[in-house]
């Protein structure tokens, strides 16, 4: 029978927007903190930005032993609300799993990249920029890395155009 291993990763619940601070006070501590991160493409006043979130927001995974030491600090920690629980017990995260995210993430960056597509085959869009601003469509799909194709209703018939990527957003 293999012998348990005496440090495990637990959830911890973090304060709204807070999973940084938790993360830099639970690591003054000498905890061995993790806080996946994703990068995401936003549209922000008119710009695409690209933004760093966690990728689960209100949550960092902590490794720890509770039987060589207390986890009591943790939830007095500046950002943290405490440990995720069930049934009154800290819920430990599998190794399995923790070692996933961490394989998913970018080598060069630390950071695991948003892959799904910014928009989805049939949903409604306006043109916010370019010839054709103010204009409403239905984005059909990507093409490529930079464009996008668009059934637009120009002289009474539905065309197919190819814009920008950048120059859509979601109709309101």
């Amino acid at each position: 029978m293999k012998p348990e291993a005496a440090e495990r990763w637990y959830a911890v619940s973090c304060k709204p927007r807070q999973e940084t601070v938790a993360e830099e006070n639970l690591q003054r501590q000498g905890f061995q903190v993790y806080l996946p991160r994703i990068r995401i493409r936003h549209r922000r006043r008119g710009q695409w930005l690209d933004v760093v979130e966690a990728l689960f927001p209100r949550y960092v995974f902590i490794r720890i032993d509770p039987r060589q030491r207390s986890t009591a600090p943790v939830r007095s920690t500046r950002g943290v609300l405490g440990l995720v629980r069930f049934g009154g017990q800290p819920a430990v995260v599998p190794d399995a799993v923790m070692e996933a995210l961490q394989q998913r993430e970018d080598a060069a960056s630390g950071m695991h990249e948003d892959t799904r597509a910014q928009f989805s085959a049939g949903e409604q869009i306006k043109i916010v920029e370019g010839p054709l601003a103010g204009m409403e469509g239905v984005f059909t799909q990507q093409d490529g890395e930079k464009r996008v194709i668009l059934l637009l209703d120009l002289l009474g018939k539905a065309n197919k155009v190819k814009v920008d990527r950048d120059w859509i957003a979601r109709a309101a």
